[in-house]
């Protein structure tokens, strides 16, 4: 079989660089790089300088610098006679900012007076930067794949990590006056098993659902090590990193503009799609009914099917896989870590909302347009309120002076007169008298003997006056 020119550089640079990929680890001190190139030229009956020019290359222009260098096409007329030094240099202005455009790299060239201007044509230069796999195209893959291969992770067990995002969900006539509402998808998905531990439609996106997701999560199954969000407004906001935190749980975010770190979540809404198209077969015209279908999905569709990523996960492992799969239902229930609860009246604390209120004049307080009754102690103070944000009918109220209570609406009746209830120290008593009246008369009493007494010592100085 006759070997093509090209077919014989690319055997010459893998042996090339089969020789030299020990050298390229990271982990290698000098003195262990200088004592391995050593001992690889001896086997291979090179040189040192050689391995240090075949390591210079493939720095400079990866598998493609390995090649040799076809002698009778190395240059040609239309390229000036440095022009190997200048595509060299033109890869380090790539390489130091990889955004530069090929004008602006011949610029450089130019300015630095490695080439005269004009010399050096833009087309030349990128079809030679291609070549050498360091076009605009190459490095925008070498990017993603740098990104993307640097994301593939899966946690030994269950719990130690939980996955959380939103999905579009179907249209349904939920609105005032049966208008139309886009619902909206909630889940938490346990990374190692990819089993589903909490997942439900909602008629809107607030950080709420978020909230009301992961505390269903510690309801479910316990208490999880971390949890994993994209960039979103409901993930970021400060009420979930709160509630999560004060339960020992870590919150961590996936880099900006980064989907594929989220590729089991993302994997997932596949089978959402799924969901979608089926249930749009059905007459579904509530939330509830829209949940209803959506669990019998999951307990009997997903979480009972083979699923793919759990069988790459042990092949990756060297592991033996049955041939029918494992579920995900298979999955989390093998698995050998033990789940951890967490007491119910802990984690509804942990998820309570905290906002502070003044307490009016009438002991009430005012809460999303409504009025709420306290306490009439409480009148022009400060007060603190818990709350429950998908079910703010109750609020819990909390102040140093008296025990904590719950707060229910005001309800306004048909008649105005009821009272406020004072507090034993506070209600009045019907006086048998006025004691501002009687503390005056008695002054005024004392004034007039005072004025007795002094005109009785007047007249007696007289009379000792007519004795005399």
């Amino acid at each position: 079989m006759t070997i093509t020119n090209k077919q014989w550089q690319d055997d010459v640079a893998l042996h090339r660089y089969q020789m030299i990929a020990p050298l390229l680890s990271e982990d290698l001190d000098n003195a262990k790089r200088v004592a391995l190139r050593k001992k690889i030229a001896a086997d291979n009956n090179t040189t040192i300088r050689s391995l240090y020019r075949y390591e210079a290359a493939y720095k400079a222009k990866a598998f493609t610098g390995l090649r040799p260098v076809d002698r009778e096409k190395r240059h040609t007329q239309s390229l000036p006679k440095n022009f190997e030094e200048l595509l060299l240099e033109a890869i380090q202005l790539r390489r130091e900012v990889p955004e530069r455009s090929v004008a602006q790299i011949i610029l450089i060239l130019e300015l630095e007076n490695r080439v005269a201007p004009g010399v050096l044509k833009r087309s030349t230069l990128e079809r030679h930067l291609h070549k050498a796999g360091f076009g605009t195209e190459h490095l925008r893959i070498y990017k993603e794949a740098r990104e993307s291969s640097s994301k593939r992770f899966c946690k030994p067990h269950r719990m130690m990590l939980v996955q959380g995002d939103i999905k579009y969900g179907p249209i349904l006539p939920i609105g005032k006056n049966g208008a139309k509402v886009k619902t909206y998808l909630s889940s938490a998905i346990d990374d190692h098993s990819r089993y589903v531990i909490a997942s439900k439609f909602y008629a809107n996106q607030e950080e709420a659902i978020v909230e009301d997701t992961f505390h269903t999560v510690l309801l479910r199954a316990g208490k999880f090590d971390n949890c994993y969000f994209d960039n979103g407004s409901q993930y970021i906001a400060k009420q979930i990193k709160i509630s999560l935190s004060k339960l020992g749980i870590h919150v961590s975010h996936a880099p900006v503009r980064s989907g594929k770190s989220k590729g089991k979540v993302e994997k997932f809404h596949q089978v959402v799609d799924k969901f979608i198209r089926e249930v749009k077969l059905k007459p579904v015209k509530t939330l509830d009914e829209l949940n209803r279908w959506w669990t019998i999905y999951l307990e009997e569709y997903y979480h009972k099917t083979p699923h793919e990523g759990i069988a790459e996960y042990y092949q990756s492992l060297n592991s033996s896989v049955p041939p029918e799969g494992i579920t995900p239902l298979q999955e989390w229930n093998r698995d050998s870590r033990e789940l951890c609860f967490i007491d119910v009246n802990v984690v509804a604390e942990a998820f309570l909302h905290h906002e502070r209120r003044r307490v009016d004049k009438g002991a009430c307080i005012q809460f999303r347009g409504r009025r709420y009754e306290t306490k009439a102690s409480l009148i022009g103070q400060y007060v603190e309120i818990a709350y429950d944000p998908l079910k703010p009918i109750a609020l819990t109220i909390s102040h140093p002076s008296v025990p904590t209570f719950i707060a229910q609406p005001l309800k306004i009746g048909a008649y105005c007169n009821q009272k406020t209830v004072l507090p034993a120290a506070m209600q009045t008593a019907k006086p048998m008298t006025s004691r501002l009246l009687d503390g005056l008369e008695a002054r005024h009493n004392e004034t007039k003997a005072m004025i007795a007494d002094a005109i009785s010592f007047a007249d007696y100085g007289k009379e000792g006056q007519n004795n005399v």
